[in-house]
């Protein structure tokens, strides 16, 4: 029995269809969502989206953040970004880490709203230097 997967950016949807396994990198760590599983949300950090068939990763895509929705039949992933870790360079991830690093740098640190949301960009810029990487 598959789960239908969608993976949905602010520009476009870049898959529908079904798979026995996605795995999504969830704020507190990776989370396989299979058919069967509990309903939840999952807020997203940036990281992989990898699709599973059998025993074989079949699709890899990078997100930058997001929340994706899991049901016993169902993985909704809605991306701050998302592309195909493929088309991913390493130049672009670390230009997008050193504007993350400079923003951090000079913003007030007196205000906590404001870090955290930069600290999340720095991880997901992170990520995505370590991702263009390893491929």
């Amino acid at each position: 029995m598959p789960i239908d997967v969608e993976i949905v950016s602010p520009e476009k949807r870049l898959l529908a269809r079904a798979v026995d396994m996605v795995v999504v990198p969830g704020s507190e760590g990776d989370l396989a969502a299979m058919p069967e599983h509990a309903p939840m949300i999952v807020l997203l950090r940036g990281g992989v989206v990898s699709l599973h068939q059998g025993t074989q990763v079949t699709d890899r895509f990078f997100v930058a953040g997001g929340f994706a929705e899991i049901t016993g039949d169902r993985c909704t992933i809605l991306a701050d970004m998302a592309v195909p870790v493929s088309s991913l360079s390493r130049q672009d991830g670390e230009a997008r880490l050193r504007q993350a690093e400079q923003d951090y740098d000079t913003a007030d640190k007196s205000d906590v709203t404001l870090l955290e949301p930069l600290l999340d960009r720095i991880q997901s810029a992170r990520a995505w230097v370590e991702t263009a990487e390893v491929g």
